[in-house]
């Protein structure tokens, strides 16, 4: 078996047609396409949670088995006697490709079994992890058989009588499970807080924006005003996309973040007396800003189970992040307008010109080289 797939793969290397070359090669060692074929890229997982432990079971076609374990024929794996023999070392297989981590902290794994499952020509292992806490947070990584780029793990993971399953395979073989208790809304606070805060601290467009709002002064209740203004707007576009209601591209979300920071900058320069719609602006702009913000929640694998606590979660760090951002910066202009009023009026002026500038590079980056300038 491992011959034909050299054999194959020099083939390939030399230019010929893949399934052309093993063909050939199937029909010079006289050997049936069909017993040399990958029957079924597939393999299976159930997990269930229980009081005090989690009960697993994985579910392997004996293909992929005999190719790791160098056995041959494959069929010999369908024989209980062998499979069972075979038990410890299919265990030692599978278990550092099979990980679970319970609260950040890697969970012991007690494997048995190795039933054989004719019908499905698949070998059966089970798999048990003992508990002392109810857990919070369940990281599950499965990458069973790396040797084949298409192989993919169906994962089912059963809690009272609700199942949560997905698929597992190439890049995607990580899933983060939040059980439906309280220490599972808490690890959900807790992961999608801090990741709120982060994102609104490194996101240069969108602090931009929060600053040159704050530019021109005003009472700390006024600044948290603005700054809550903008978090209601892009909590109600955020969770539109979330939901896959509204989901406009990046090309054009994007470019709009950068108008967004340009308008705020020109807004500042030209602003009147007694006149101050900066709430307003936020309100209006943060409907955007949401999308932007939708698609970092995107590539977060937000559970669906608890898509709720999430969207509000990360929501509320949002709000702290722009929070702290109104509270220094607030801070360090009210300090010196306080010593130098015709200081703070440059700063305000210089602030916004930069804010402008900004905000131009980024819209025409994005507009005209979204590959980046080099």
């Amino acid at each position: 078996m491992k011959a034909i797939r050299r054999a194959a793969c020099r083939a390939t290397a030399a230019g010929r047609t893949p399934w052309l070359a093993g063909l050939a090669i199937l029909v010079l060692l006289g050997v049936p396409p069909a017993a040399a074929a990958h029957p079924v890229p597939f393999s299976y997982v159930n997990l269930r949670l229980d009081a005090g432990a989690i009960e697993g079971e994985v579910i392997a076609h004996v293909f992929d088995l005999a190719y790791d374990l160098g056995v041959e024929p494959m069929e010999r794996l369908l024989d209980p006697v062998f499979a069972s023999e075979q038990a410890e070392a299919i265990a030692g297989l599978l278990a550092p490709r099979f990980q679970l981590q319970i609260d950040g902290r890697p969970a012991a794994a007690l494997w048995s079994g190795a039933d054989v499952l004719t019908d499905r020509q698949a070998v059966r292992m089970r798999v048990k992890y003992l508990l002392t806490d109810d857990p919070g947070a369940i990281a599950i990584d499965a990458s069973l058989f790396p040797y084949d780029a298409s192989h993919q793990t169906f994962l089912n993971v059963y809690e009272d009588d609700r199942l949560t399953q997905s698929v597992l395979g190439g890049r995607d073989t990580h899933l983060d499970y939040y059980p439906g208790t309280r220490q599972g809304t808490i690890a959900v606070l807790r992961r999608f807080v801090a990741s709120g805060v982060h994102h609104i601290l490194i996101g240069p467009d969108h602090l931009l924006f929060l600053f040159g709002l704050l530019l021109t002064g005003g009472t700390m209740r006024r600044l948290a005003l603005v700054a809550t203004a903008f978090t209601v707007a892009h909590s109600v576009t955020l969770s539109l996309a979330a939901l896959n209601v509204v989901t406009p591209p990046a090309r054009l979300i994007e470019p709009a973040i950068a108008l967004s920071v340009i308008y705020v900058g020109v807004d500042n320069l030209l602003v009147g007396r007694g006149r101050d719609m900066r709430a307003w602006i936020a309100f209006a702009f943060g409907f955007i800003h949401g999308f932007g913000f939708a698609g970092v929640l995107r590539e977060m694998d937000v559970p669906a189970r608890a898509l709720g606590w999430s969207l509000f979660s990360f929501n509320a760090g949002v709000e702290i992040g722009q929070l702290m951002v109104v509270v220094v910066v607030a801070s360090a202009l009210g300090a010196i307008r306080s010593r130098s009023a015709a200081a703070g009026r440059l700063l305000a002026v210089a602030g916004s010109l930069v804010v402008v500038a900004a905000g131009t590079f980024w819209f025409v980056q994005r507009v005209f080289f979204p590959g980046g300038l080099s």
